[in-house]
């Protein structure tokens, strides 16, 4: 069973800062912006509707309003009441997974399942992410309609050690997704493997996140794009001998 990351105060803190200044750069309510502009509300276990009357959701605004420290008030809010949240899945194949878009499109997911701390992207590991690759794609094949395509949008598609892993058609649709500030294929960059906040893209995001005087190109605070790609089931099949 694969354990829950718990992840640490600094991640949520950098969420913070950037609603605020999202909310003073647009003049929006904090509450607002800290519900479309972070990962919190997904964070908080409160599902993915992103509904600004969930009850929890007004738990924690009406405890930030209260407060004079957001940071900890956040982090015991997190600490208390945050759980593992996953996408919907269908099935999963070690640090891989997919889930459904509709009837003929299906979207890969990857989380460290690594039981004893190593790197899953290292060099050590590739070959077992290509096993898992090609269950995947070998399951996919055997129990999904056909014809079938498959979808992929994360920070991680900047990376060497990721894309190595996927066929040259599908790495060449590869194109920034802007706007993806609620969800993990975007903060995802911040946090190391066992949650911990990674010191230097937090800095380039901090300085970027200072200069920012309009709301235009928030986006380019956040040191790694969103990346989107697509291409059909056949290019996987034929990369991963399936």
């Amino acid at each position: 069973m694969l354990t829950a990351t718990r992840y640490a105060r600094g991640f949520f803190d950098l969420q913070l800062q950037f609603a605020e200044t999202v909310s003073s750069l647009s003049g929006l309510p904090l509450g607002r912006t800290l519900l479309e502009y972070t990962n919190l509300y997904i964070r908080f276990g409160l599902g993915r509707d992103f509904d600004p009357a969930n009850a929890g959701w007004q738990e924690y605004l009406m405890g930030l309003g209260g407060t004079s420290d957001r940071s900890e008030w956040t982090y015991q809010f997190y600490a208390a009441r945050g759980s593992r949240v996953s996408p919907s899945v269908v099935a999963t194949f070690g640090c891989f997974s997919y889930g459904r878009l509709g009837t003929d499109r299906i979207r890969l997911h990857f989380q460290n399942a690594e039981p004893d701390g190593r790197s899953p992207l290292g060099r050590a590991c590739r070959d077992q992410r290509l096993i898992e690759l090609r269950a995947l794609f070998e399951h996919a094949k055997r129990t999904e309609p056909q014809p079938l395509w498959v979808v992929g949008a994360s920070w991680l598609y900047n990376l060497n050690a990721y894309r190595r892993l996927f066929p040259e058609p599908y790495l060449a649709t590869a194109h920034p997704l802007p706007g993806r500030f609620q969800h993990m294929p975007l903060w995802g960059q911040f946090v190391d493997r066992h949650g911990d906040v990674r010191t230097d893209m937090a800095r380039q995001f901090r300085e970027r996140l200072e200069q920012q005087s309009t709301l235009d190109r928030l986006d380019r605070c956040f040191p790694l794009p969103v990346l989107r790609l697509e291409a059909p089931v056949e290019e996987f099949c034929d990369f991963y001998d399936v």
